[in-house]
């Protein structure tokens, strides 16, 4: 990207890169080139990613055509079991554990293989929706670069051997109560594992038990205990907030309970007709998060003076006759470049909705201003209506005093056994704490890891941790809800779970994950009948009836004034800032061996395979930086070198660092990908730090970006409008283009009976989150492909999320349009196709017959929207036989030569009419689901027959906000979108 212009004027309303708005010589090639992924005298070198991407695989395929098929075998079972009917998939309830957060999952499984995820209807925290996490998290399952055997000084050992060595051990640790015996673990909300807990400490009242984890939510907790002297957890309600305020969070993305959030968000934002009202969102924020782009104001504000914005708010709110207990201690802001309209309007707002309003911290905030964020939401009447909180008695939450504790006893000698229960503390404690050398202070270490990581490199003792969906478990949601975790297989490396860890370390024998869990269940259902019980609770995977309740809270302001004393609210002098920012991908490096995250677009920069550092356009200008520029960042005398990638509408001054990159151990996609951050991070910056400098080293690194792949510039693709804008003109999308009245040239068939199949998605709902993505990529049997093939715009993703930026360069709003194969009624790849490998069926499908196709890329040259995938590779042929495991028996693998795209999910179509037919009835409305629309969060996808006059599909296609993209082309699209609205406060837009 070339030297940017600041003063060139925006004359473009959309935009999606600045490569695009500039106009620049490489975005000129690339968008005149038009469809990159024809480029086949492009030679990639061998990668280290050759097991994902086909470019080592060249003799595996010689002399294949694109029609070829593989030849397989099949075995037939002898005995074949009562319950299981071949081909016929089976579904089960778990949950996930995330942190001190869970979702409720239902997942299917093929003859004894887990193959795809959802969402549990009847879990509080997933309501049947998903996120990328859930449905990446199958993929970790089947990675075959996780950990297989459990290793003693770098050898093999068994598990009976760690007993015998440990039992030795014990005996000494009984007589002395522990002393000298320590546990770390990461966050969790285990009812099993807090009883466990409890035993530990009867069993050892001197052993430490310490709990780390490198994303925490440890300031949001700590804050709720200073200001009402209880130890809780918040839950919000979205749905019920009319007025929200964000205050550096991300609510529907990165933070806890993002799935519900996003979902009670997107209820006060749907718009039937013109008499419907909205939510209204204002974020205050120092980088670009998904929150931001949905909202209505963004203020973008570096992290350190959000604290100075809260409080300047709780004394506006007070000097309108709002009681905040203890606002004094807190005492006055710094108003130093704070937007007092801003303030005024926000105040104006919060008090006109008093009971119905919402504010929200992120986790990077301290403590101390979340404690002000619960009083402000307790003196505006919002707790106990949007804002509820429940009794945090099983969750392990992160304590940094605690770790510093710790790794100065372990320094000291102190502490002889430290049992690890994953976390790879090495990597993410605070670089200042100097773990690794703590480490190896102490005489006996034991790991519990998924990986080789650098912490398993460093410990006596290596055990292989067992994935959640071949564990047994269990967890609470937000609202306390508990529900068991059920293996949907047997654990393919025989790896224990931190429950089986414990118990040995405990009572010195082992025991099943499945007896403990019941042990402690045998509590939580005391008075049912427990047989009975337990096992609806498996069935429905989650027991309502065990909810703790809502306390009642109120607040302490002596607890909040000594706080105060002792941590005076303090704002550092302006300078640079730095922030380490879990990332949409990876999250903090849990996800980074997992292909399908490396390979999803982050849905604001869409960085692919690599992390960088985010900064303003105005602050690339002032530095003289192009996007992949290496800088050295440096904080105190720590420093670390990372590209830049310049975001419009970052804070100024401001740097976005995400985590997990840079690691080592983990596998073949992690290793070596992205930069390590975690060297800058100390004990007192762990969330963001000032004071920091950047420099330009004059290096550059080749990033690699979907955003300008499939662009279509100059068409008016997405639509929005103000909800003034739409009562004065409900049909505003419909008229930003004239469509004439055009004629055919032919007879055109007529789809006016039987199921004719058609979508609708909603853009007011749509966050952009890439869960539609993926959910796509795991029932389809997409395949990865690598960096340098995705750079070049061959990525396989039948469904892609367009980002457009509006407005000013340093300041625009966003809005997103997710684009799949549109099933045209006159489809253009239909016209040109030499072999009709592509062709419309009965139903109105655009459909592929894989085995006809002969590879000519006609079709692709000639769809408008860009959104046909070519397979230059035999991407699958390369995959271990462990990952083919994750494949949908249902979906045909398509190889080399075969051109792909969105299929409306054709084998759930026929799976839904064959169970209709089965059962002697019509397919009913909302029966037939894709798998976009079962993952999206915020139910932003709609699909349905277009002919049952009755259907949720009809109803949202009759929607005056309803547009056809490209609709004056004649092409007559099934899919349609709901143009996106905007509720802006009057008094910031006059």
């Amino acid at each position: 990207m070339s030297s940017l212009d600041n003063n060139k004027s925006v004359d473009k309303k959309y935009w999606r890169s600045l490569d695009q708005l500039q106009d620049t010589p490489g975005y000129r090639n690339f968008a005149d080139a038009e469809f990159p992924e024809q480029e086949t005298e492009k030679q990639l070198p061998v990668s280290r990613r050759a097991f994902l991407s086909t470019v080592g695989a060249t003799l595996a395929f010689a002399g294949l055509t694109g029609c070829r098929r593989p030849v397989e075998e099949i075995v037939p079972y002898v005995d074949a079991p009562e319950d299981m009917v071949l081909g016929e998939p089976e579904h089960y309830a778990t949950s996930m554990p995330f942190g001190t957060s869970s979702y409720g999952l239902v997942v299917t499984c093929f003859e004894g293989r887990p193959t795809k995820i959802e969402g549990n209807n009847l879990h509080p925290s997933s309501l049947g929706k998903s996120n990328n996490f859930m449905q990446a998290s199958i993929l970790n399952l089947y990675d075959p670069d996780r950990s297989k055997k459990i290793l003693n000084g770098g050898k093999e050992a068994a598990w009976e051997g760690f007993i015998e060595g440990w039992n030795e051990k014990k005996l000494a640790y009984n007589d002395n109560d522990g002393e000298g015996l320590a546990v770390l673990c990461t966050e969790s909300n285990s009812p099993s594992l807090a009883r466990l807990k409890s035993e530990f400490s009867s069993a050892y009242p001197k052993a430490d038990w310490v709990t780390f984890d490198s994303v925490s939510d440890e300031n949001i907790f700590a804050g709720a205990r200073i200001a009402s002297g209880k130890s809780l957890r918040p839950a919000f309600d979205y749905s019920k907030a009319e007025i929200i305020l964000a205050l550096d969070s991300d609510p529907f993305m990165l933070d806890s309970e993002n799935v519900i959030n996003a979902f009670g968000f997107a209820e006060g934002r749907r718009i039937n007709n013109p008499s419907d009202s909205m939510n209204r969102l204002y974020t205050v924020e120092p980088g670009y998060t998904l929150t931001g782009a949905m909202s209505d104001h963004r203020l973008q504000m570096p992290p350190s003076r959000i604290a100075d914005f809260a409080l300047a708010l709780a004394h506006e709110l007070e000097s309108r006759g709002v009681s905040i207990p203890a606002l004094t201690a807190y005492g006055s802001p710094s108003k130093l470049n704070l937007d007092e309209n801003w303030i005024n309007a926000v105040a104006t707002d919060l008090l006109d909705h008093k009971g119905k309003s919402l504010i929200s911290a992120g986790r990077r905030q301290s403590k101390t201003v979340h404690s002000l964020i619960f009083a402000i939401n307790h003196a505006l009447g919002n707790i106990g209506n949007t804002v509820s909180y429940q009794k945090a008695d099983d969750l392990q939450v992160s304590d940094r005093t605690s770790l510093k504790n710790l790794v100065s006893n372990m320094k000291a000698g102190k502490v002889r056994t430290l049992i690890i229960m994953d976390g790879d503390p090495v990597t993410n404690a605070p670089v200042d704490l100097e773990f690794d050398a703590a480490l190896n202070a102490v005489d006996q270490t034991v790991y519990l890891g998924s990986y080789s990581d650098d912490t398993a490199s460093l410990c006596n003792w290596h055990i292989n941790n067992a994935h959640y969906l071949e564990s047994w478990g269990d967890c609470r949601s937000a609202d306390s809800t508990p529900s068991v975790i059920q293996p949907m297989i047997e654990p393919l490396f025989y790896g224990k779970s931190d429950l089986e860890l414990l118990q040995v370390l405990i009572h010195g024998e082992s025991k099943s994950g499945y007896e403990i869990v019941r042990q402690t269940w045998s509590d939580i259902l005391r008075g049912h009948s427990f047989e009975s019980t337990w096992r609806k609770v498996l069935h429905d995977g989650v027991f309502a009836e065990g909810k703790s309740g809502t306390e009642s809270v109120r607040i302490t302001p002596g607890d909040i004034e000594a706080h105060l004393a002792a941590n005076p609210f303090r704002t550092p002098p302006f300078s640079m800032e730095v922030i380490f920012a879990a990332d949409s991908s990876v999250y903090g490096g849990q996800y980074s061996n997992n292909g399908w995250m490396q390979e999803l677009p982050d849905p604001l920069t869409k960085l692919i395979w690599d992390n960088a550092a985010l900064i303003s356009v105005s602050t690339a200008s002032e530095n003289g930086l192009e996007n992949g520029d290496i800088v050295s960042i440096k904080l105190g005398d720590r420093s670390i070198e990372i590209p830049v990638w310049i975001l419009p509408g970052h804070a100024y001054n401001t740097i976005t660092l995400p985590l997990g990159y840079g690691l080592s151990g983990l596998g073949r996609i992690a290793n070596g990908v992205g930069y390590r951050v975690n060297d800058i991070r100390t004990l007192d910056h762990m969330d963001y730090a000032s004071g920091v400098s950047l420099q330009k080293t004059g290096e550059k690194h080749e990033l690699a970006t979907t955003q300008n792949h499939g662009s279509m510039e100059g068409r008016p693709l997405i639509r929005e409008a103000t909800i003034d804008e739409y009562h004065h003109d409900p049909a505003f999308a419909q008229h930003e283009v004239h469509v004439p009245d055009l004629k055919s040239l032919w007879e055109e068939h007529k789809y006016d009976e039987g199921n004719q199949w058609g979508m609708s998605i909603d853009l007011n709902a749509c966050i952009g989150c890439g869960a539609c993505t993926l959910s796509c990529q795991s029932e389809n049997n997409i395949p990865v492909v690598g960096k340098e093939n995705a750079d070049y715009g061959r990525e396989m993703h039948w469904m892609r999320i367009d980002r457009y930026f509006n407005g000013d360069l340093d300041n625009p709003t966003i809005g997103f349009q997710p684009m799949a194969c549109q099933h045209c009624e006159m489809a253009p790849c239909e016209q040109v196709c030499p072999v009709a490998a592509t062709v419309h069926d009965s139903e109105g499908l655009n459909v592929m017959t894989y085995n006809r196709c002969i590879g000519t890329r006609y079709c692709s040259n000639n769809c408008p929207y860009k959104v046909r995938r070519f397979n230059f590779f035999n991407y699958t042929n390369t995959l271990p036989e462990l990952i083919k495991m994750a494949q949908n028996p249902d979906v045909t693998v398509r190889s080399r030569g075969v051109m792909e795209k969105c299929s409306y999910c054709l084998q759930r179509i026929n799976r839904s009419k064959r169970t209709a037919k089965l059962e002697d009835r019509e397919l009913r409305d909302g029966e037939m689901v894709t798998a976009c629309q079962q993952a999206c969060p915020t139910e932003a996808i709609k699909f349905g027959n277009i002919l049952d006059q009755k259907s949720n599909i009809v109803k949202a296609k009759n929607s005056e906000r309803t547009y056809e993209v490209l609709a004056e082309l004649n092409l007559r699209p099934r899919t349609s979108y709901q143009a996106r609205l905007r509720n802006p406060n009057p008094a910031l837009t006059s």
